[in-house]
């Protein structure tokens, strides 16, 4: 058992909090910025809340944090009642957000200045794998803190894995989105044309599953994208941020992304159809128009 702050309690971040007091038997204390919903927290799985990251930080051997996007970060993190400015020398700090290379770097920077460690650990497996502890999580930092924040991390994750140096946990999540982009645009592609051509989807499913055409979005999204049914899973606007992200990186390193901007325009689509709370599997939706 250790001493642990979370920051941070939206879908992702609520039920990884939970996995640390429940199966991983620490002493918990979480911050949200709806003060209300981390009392909620508390009364569900116990441990304490704070009112500012800054108190959520004081004392702890550990601080989580898992918010929405680079400038969400920078104020828990940076801010005047932020992490860094109540977090105590020798601390690890570990960012599951899904954010740039550029702010991870910049902040195992300033936890170096502070005597505290850093690690980027953006995670993969969507709302039902924070709720059901079996996360993937990607981690740039170096081997000793990564090593200590790996054992408090496995109350969550399924799969956890140091990348290499500080921000290759983030480039490696960007890898992540850019793969299901191509994913999930194939497989409405493919349930598309399969229902105007009138075949049985669930045979062709059971039977194109067994061979290479498989995958996680298969199986796990092809009923609900033949049903038109999206009002779960990963929501479309942190998606095109997350692409947003990656383009944004791509430019820096020169590659090359044309599918990955293409399938983020789409997304776009979706948003203007109202979709911006939709499961990414909606890519689905522009296609059965």
């Amino acid at each position: 058992m250790t001493k642990v702050a979370f920051v941070g309690l939206g879908v992702m971040g609520y039920p990884m909090a939970g996995h640390l007091k429940a199966k991983g038997g620490h002493e918990v204390t979480v911050y949200n910025r709806t003060a209300a919903k981390a009392e909620k927290w508390v009364k569900q799985h116990g441990g304490k809340s704070a009112p500012t990251p800054r108190q959520a930080a004081e004392g702890q051997d550990f601080v989580m944090a898992c918010v929405g996007n680079d400038n969400d970060l920078r104020e828990v993190m940076l801010g005047k009642d932020g992490v860094f400015a109540g977090v105590g020398k020798g601390a690890v700090l570990v960012d599951h957000t899904t954010a740039s290379a550029e702010i991870a770097r910049e902040l195992y920077k300033e936890a170096q200045n502070r005597g505290v460690d850093f690690v980027d650990a953006p995670v993969s497996g969507g709302q039902a794998g924070a709720e059901n502890g079996v996360l993937t999580v990607m981690c740039g930092g170096d081997d000793g803190p990564f090593a200590r924040a790996e054992k408090v991390m496995a109350a969550y994750a399924r799969a956890c894995n140091l990348m290499g140096a500080s921000g290759s946990g983030q480039l490696a999540k960007m890898v992540n989105q850019i793969c299901i982009a191509g994913l999930v645009q194939g497989l409405a592609e493919g349930l598309h044309f399969a229902m105007k051509a009138g075949l049985d989807v669930e045979k062709l499913i059971a039977t194109i599953s067994k061979g290479a055409a498989q995958s996680w979005q298969m199986e796990n999204r092809y009923k609900t994208m033949v049903a038109g049914k999206f009002d779960f899973g990963f929501a479309v606007d942190w998606m095109r941020k997350d692409l947003g992200i990656c383009m944004s990186e791509a430019r820096r390193n020169g590659a090359h992304l044309p599918v990955a901007a293409l399938i983020d325009q789409f997304y776009s689509q979706i948003q203007a159809m109202g979709g911006k709370r939709w499961d990414t599997s909606s890519l689905i939706a522009l296609l059965n128009r």
